[in-house]
């Protein structure tokens, strides 16, 4: 078979190699900000285009109907009194400062009277019933250069051939249309400029907090377990993301702290079993010319070997409960029949050791998984068993179901020595062993096998003083 090739990976910039600017331009937020000043510009540009457009509309109407308004009027003072009347009365209009646009040619198309000249080749000449835009001079004493406008015009014919042009200049309205165009294309930059501004400093306030989180996290990575991120009380979206990271480095410390513990406590406790699981081997190897001692030093190999295998099926048991691969279906169970069976299976072992098993249970039901719960009285009857024997008297172990507050209790008791309160927290970790058990058999995973099951039940273990003697309590939820 050919070999594998890996592709190499891609290695990303540190933010100290991409330099403030390019650490910035790479951030989503310049890109989304980016992204969104883009959109708004164009949706500005284009109400500005609209507003523009649609106030030339307007303003070119008001000047259309002006101009017909006006038109109509002279045509109704032509029926009064004829084309003499009309003459007059643009001319009167046409030395009038800012007045209108007129001009009245004779049938042979030679101007009579008005104030324009000098416009396109026959335009007087050709009647239009709409306005039109012509360019155009006026009569005054403004400079040729200055004095090129542009109008908007209409031209009527009168009965006897004379025709009439009457129109608005459109400078004032190109004058405002400008004004207003200049007024919004100003709000259109100051806009952008303080999108800009904005923008620039929520960024920075942005980057602020992601560098607090990327800082933390490589404290972290480089075995500083006590980063936290900061907390700045606005209670935002940051904040809510800080406490949730925190909580999750709390629980992180928590696991390497555990993951130490559980480390020293193997090297502590398995050290001594496989010490004399290596002696024992040798010896057997050393018995050689004497066969049963040496089926009895392997039996001993065997009997230490099984005991290790018992420790790492309780800590995979354990791993396994905690981490929620093992499918935890709460159903409702009798407790009477788990504690009657698992009661039962320890009741010879119990007679052998001269210890009274008895069993106190009300008939309860309790939203359980049975095996595991089973487990987990199979634990602390074991647990009982092996360390709750008193100084003088017969030991004795009671197990109990009980319903109290609205919830089932399912509790093991025993009247040996008990543990002291300051420690019942600690032994529930794995592999933890009080001083007065080191000698006895055991690994230190019992109680810390029942915590996680309790905890996968929604509930906990909970150790308490019997008088004399340890209580170990289930909480569960009836069912």
């Amino acid at each position: 078979m050919p070999a594998k090739t890996t592709a190499p990976r891609k290695s990303l910039q540190t933010p100290a190699q991409m330099g403030p600017l390019g650490r910035i331009l790479r951030t989503t937020a310049v890109k989304l900000s980016l992204i969104y000043l883009a959109v708004f510009s164009l949706v500005t540009i284009a109400l500005v285009t609209y507003l523009l457009s649609s106030i030339n509309a307007i303003l070119t109407r008001e000047l259309s109907d002006a101009v017909d308004s006006e038109v109509r009027e002279l045509l109704n003072q032509y029926e009064v009194g004829g084309v003499l009347r009309v003459v007059t009365l643009v001319d009167n209009r046409s030395r009038q400062p800012g007045a209108g646009l007129y001009l009245i040619t004779d049938p042979s198309g030679t101007p009579l009277v008005g104030n324009i000249s000098d416009l396109p080749e026959g335009v007087v000449g050709q009647a239009a019933a709409a306005v039109r835009l012509v360019p155009y001079r006026r009569l005054s004493g403004e400079s040729e250069a200055a004095n090129h406008h542009v109008a908007l015009v209409r031209v009527f014919s009168l009965d006897n051939g004379f025709k009439v042009l009457v129109g608005r200049d459109v400078g004032e309205r190109e004058k405002f249309r400008d004004l207003v165009g200049a007024a919004l294309r100003a709000v259109l930059v100051v806009t952008v400029l303080l999108g800009l501004v904005t923008w620039w400093f929520v960024s920075r306030s942005v980057l602020k907090r992601i560098d607090q989180v990327t800082h933390t996290a490589n404290r972290i990575v480089a075995g500083d377990l006590s980063g936290r991120l900061p907390l700045t009380g606005s209670n935002d979206e940051f904040d809510r993301l800080a406490v949730g990271l925190n909580h999750m480095f709390d629980r992180l410390t928590e696991l390497m702290r555990g993951l130490k513990e559980v480390s020293d406590n193997i090297a502590h406790d398995l050290k001594t079993p496989l010490t004399r699981l290596r002696n024992r081997a040798e010896e057997a190897l050393g018995q050689t010319a004497d066969p049963e001692r040496m089926r009895l030093a392997l039996e001993g190999v065997i009997e230490d070997c099984d005991s290790l295998i018992r420790t790492f099926d309780a800590l995979l048991t354990i791993a396994r409960v905690e981490a929620g691969n093992q499918a935890i279906v709460l159903v409702p169970v009798d407790l009477s029949d788990i504690v009657g069976e698992v009661s039962e299976l320890y009741e010879p072992l119990a007679e052998e050791e001269g210890v009274e098993l008895t069993t106190s249970v009300a008939g309860e039901k309790a939203l359980a998984n049975r095996e595991l719960l089973a487990q987990a009285v199979a634990n602390l009857l074991d647990n009982a068993l092996k360390y709750g024997r008193p100084a003088e008297g017969r030991a004795k172990i009671l197990v109990s179901v009980t319903r109290e507050a609205g919830a089932v209790l399912l509790s093991v008791a025993d009247n040996g020595p008990g543990i002291p309160e300051a420690d019942r927290a600690r032994v529930l970790a794995r592999f933890v062993r009080l001083e007065q058990s080191r000698n006895s058999p055991g690994s230190g995973l019992g109680l810390a096998l029942v915590a996680a099951i309790a905890r996968q039940h929604g509930a906990a273990l909970m150790l308490s003083d019997a008088g004399p003697g340890l209580k170990a309590t289930i909480e569960l939820q009836p069912a």
